[in-house]
C-alpha cells in the first residue's frame, strides 16, 4: 500500500511538471505548441493589419494573418490569461508553432528571452484583457520597441479588443476604467477619458483611434467624444475613428480594408474643433462623417472612402451631450 501511495504522489507531481508552461519561475509565461526554433522566411512586400472587434473570435481573420505572414512562428502576447489560442490558432494550418506569452509587469517586458521571441515572430497577435496593463506594464520597455520593429518590418500584426484599443496612434488607456457613451459626452473630461498617443505607430493608422465590442456596448457616442478630446486638445488638427463590432475584423492590407465576420465596422472623421468641449459640461460637436461598412467591398483607409458600395454614409453630432445621428 505505501508503494501505491508513492507511485500515486510520483504520477502527481509528474503530471503537474508537464501542466507547467515553459520557463515556470520566470516573471512570465511562455507556452508553444509546433516547433518554435525560428526561421527566416521572406520580407512581406505589403503592410497587413487585423482589427478585431472582440467577442467571438473570427477564424477567417486569423487564417489571414498567417496567410500574410508566410506561416513560421504566431506569437500571441497579453498580459493575463492562458494559451488557449494556441491550439485554436495551430489547428488552422500554415503556421510552424504558435507561441503565447504572457507579460504582467515591466520586469518580464524587459526579459531578453520575451523579446527574443516577439522579434523573430512571422505574425503577432495582441490579445483582449485590459488595455491599462498593456500601458503600465509595456509602454517605454523592449516589449514597445519590438512591436514597432516588426511593423517596421512589414510583419503582420493583429488585435482584439484591448489589443485593438492600442493599435491606432490614439487610444483609449482606461488607467481609470472603462467609460461609457453617456458619460463621455455628459463630460467629455471626466476622469475616466484617458487617453494616450503613440504606444504604436502602425502603417495606415497614422490619426486613428479605434474601439471594439462597438455595438455591443453602444459606444459611437464615446468615439465621437474620443475624436473631440483629440481636436480640441491640440493632438491633431484631423482624427479619425474606427470602432469594430464583435465578431468582427477589418483586414488591412497596403491601405485597404475588407471586413469580415458578422458584424459592422463603423468609420468616423472629425470636422474642424468642437463647439463645445470642456471640463464638466456636455459635448457639442457637430456634424461629423460617417460610414458604416456591413458587406463586401472594400474601404481605403487612405482616401477614407469605401469603394464598391462597401459603406453607407451618416452623419453624427453630439448636441449638449446628446448623441443624433441621420
Amino acid at each position: 500500500m505505501l508503494r501505491l501511495h508513492r507511485l500515486f504522489a510520483v504520477f502527481l507531481l509528474l503530471a503537474a511538471a508537464l501542466a507547467a508552461p515553459a520557463h515556470a519561475g520566470k516573471p512570465y509565461q511562455y507556452y508553444a505548441v509546433g516547433d518554435p526554433t525560428d526561421v527566416v522566411l521572406p520580407q512581406p512586400k505589403k503592410t497587413s493589419l487585423v482589427l478585431m472587434g472582440g467577442g467571438p473570435d473570427v477564424d477567417a481573420a486569423f487564417a489571414w494573418l498567417i496567410q500574410k505572414g508566410g506561416g513560421g512562428n504566431f506569437v500571441v502576447i497579453r498580459s493575463r490569461g492562458t494559451d488557449a489560442y494556441n491550439p485554436y490558432i495551430y489547428a488552422m494550418g500554415g503556421a510552424r508553432s504558435v507561441e503565447t506569452l504572457v507579460i504582467p509587469s515591466r520586469e518580464a517586458a524587459n526579459d531578453p528571452f520575451v523579446i527574443e521571441r516577439i522579434r523573430n515572430a512571422e505574425e503577432l497577435f495582441i490579445a483582449g484583457g485590459d488595455q491599462s496593463d498593456y500601458i503600465n506594464f509595456w509602454q517605454g520597455t523592449p516589449v514597445q520597441a519590438a512591436i514597432q520593429e516588426l511593423a517596421g518590418r512589414r510583419i503582420p500584426i493583429g488585435g482584439t479588443s484591448a489589443g485593438l484599443a492600442l493599435m491606432g496612434r490614439f487610444g483609449f488607456a482606461a488607467l481609470n476604467g472603462s467609460i461609457t457613451s453617456e458619460a463621455a459626452l455628459a463630460d467629455p473630461f471626466d476622469k475616466r477619458m484617458t487617453l494616450e498617443r503613440g504606444f504604436l505607430l502602425l502603417p495606415e493608422l497614422g490619426s486613428v483611434i479605434t474601439d471594439a465590442h462597438f455595438d455591443t456596448r453602444d459606444r459611437l457616442g464615446r468615439l465621437v467624444a474620443f475624436i473631440a478630446r483629440i481636436v480640441n486638445d491640440g493632438w491633431a488638427g484631423m482624427a479619425r475613428g474606427i470602432g469594430v463590432d464583435v465578431e468582427t475584423a477589418l483586414l488591412v492590407e497596403d491601405g485597404k480594408g475588407t471586413r469580415v465576420g458578422a458584424g459592422s465596422v463603423t468609420f468616423l472623421q472629425s470636422v474642424g474643433l468642437p463647439q463645445v468641449c470642456q471640463p464638466k459640461q456636455p459635448l457639442t460637436y457637430l456634424n461629423l462623417q460617417g460610414q458604416r461598412m456591413s458587406g463586401g467591398g472594400s474601404f481605403d483607409l487612405r482616401n477614407w472612402a469605401g469603394y464598391g458600395g462597401a459603406t453607407l454614409p451618416f452623419t453624427v453630432s453630439a448636441e449638449a451631450g446628446v448623441l443624433l445621428t441621420r
